[in-house]
């Protein structure tokens, strides 16, 4: 009994409580995640945002929450009834997931895996899938074409997102995301990535569905999207799906190009502070730069999206795979 506790039982129970800390993590970013956001917007159209609910209205997120709890789900009557369950949980589900491999401090990971990069990059194109089967299952032409719509704007940025990640995997040379934290970058090296940096800031906003262009929710033309069936807690689950992706694209970002859970660039005399503090303000500045897109871009048009993604990134981030790997191959610096 003993050997069976030591071996089997205890680290079980840890990995359950690392996980349920991750959840919780995550969970509680998304909360807060909505009520920032709604105060950023309300600063930047010169009004309040939420003010009633407890003091500076930071009990909203806990109101709606149980304001979705207790609406009742509707399913429409000529839906694909499974299909139309499984879609938002397998959304919530891989936004959580991809936690997994996410190092917020040194040795602060669930999984430590040497590939994690490319671990991230196929959870994340599975959301795709998600989308397909909400706006099938649904039975409605509006969520058909927002699902198309969304699914055709992923894919399409994705592919300039993983020419992105080749260019920082060429001045680095591993796939384990801690590795690529620690590996050192010449000043040189993080001028070249900067260009790369900013496509990736875009990309992730494409990716995310998110202004300026949120295309899949275009109440002009199809409502609510590959979401307008949805209700209660099958919309809330989209909505926190969303909201966590924003914050794990964050997540990534601070990871291949802001140095993760590192003190910034000229600031090493704060080492003293905790990695994962830093790691989280580094993740919350990226955050704030998706709300203050919402805030200030108008939204595209669907051509212009296609457009920017398939004639402008595409071909940019594949020139730079090359710009960046005869730049190391010359200057001795690939890594071996």
């Amino acid at each position: 009994m003993p050997e069976l506790w030591s071996l089997y039982i205890w680290p079980l129970l840890v990995i359950l409580m690392h996980i349920g800390i991750i959840v919780g993590a995550v969970l509680f970013g998304v909360a807060y995640l909505t009520y920032f956001e709604r105060k950023v917007l309300g600063a930047m159209q010169r009004r309040q945002g939420p003010m009633t609910v407890g003091p500076f209205g930071l009990l909203q997120p806990i109101a709606d929450g149980v304001k979705l709890l207790s609406k009742e789900t509707i399913i429409p009557s000529q839906a694909n009834r499974p299909v139309f369950l499984l879609a938002p949980i397998l959304m919530f589900i891989l936004a959580l997931i991809a936690w997994a491999v996410i190092p917020v401090d040194y040795r602060m990971v669930l999984a430590d895996i040497n590939v994690g990069i490319l671990y991230l990059f196929a959870v994340s194109s599975m959301g795709v899938y998600g989308v397909i089967m909400a706006g099938w299952a649904s039975n409605s032409r509006y969520a058909f074409l927002g699902g198309l719509r969304s699914a055709s704007q992923m894919v399409s940025y994705e592919v300039s997102m993983g020419l992105i990640i080749v260019c920082v995997l060429v001045c680095v040379g591993s796939l384990n995301l801690t590795d690529i934290v620690m590996a050192p970058r010449p000043v040189w090296v993080q001028v070249m990535l900067f260009p790369m940096f900013i496509v990736f800031l875009v990309s992730i906003l494409a990716e995310t569905n998110r202004a300026p262009f949120d295309l899949p929710e275009g109440e002009s033309e199809l409502s609510g999207g590959f979401m307008v069936e949805y209700s209660a807690m099958t919309f809330a689950l989209f909505f926190l799906g969303e909201y966590a992706n924003m914050i794990l694209m964050s997540a990534i970002a601070v990871v291949l190009f802001l140095g993760g859970w590192l003190p910034p660039f000229g600031m090493e005399f704060l080492g003293f502070v905790p990695g994962f503090v830093w790691f989280v303000v580094k993740t919350c500045a990226i955050l704030f730069f998706f709300l203050w897109a919402r805030a200030t871009f108008p939204r595209y048009r669907y051509d212009q999206l296609m457009r920017l993604g398939w004639k402008v990134f595409l071909p940019l981030t594949l020139l730079w795979v090359l710009v960046m790997s005869g730049s190391l191959i010359m200057t001795g610096a690939l890594p071996q």
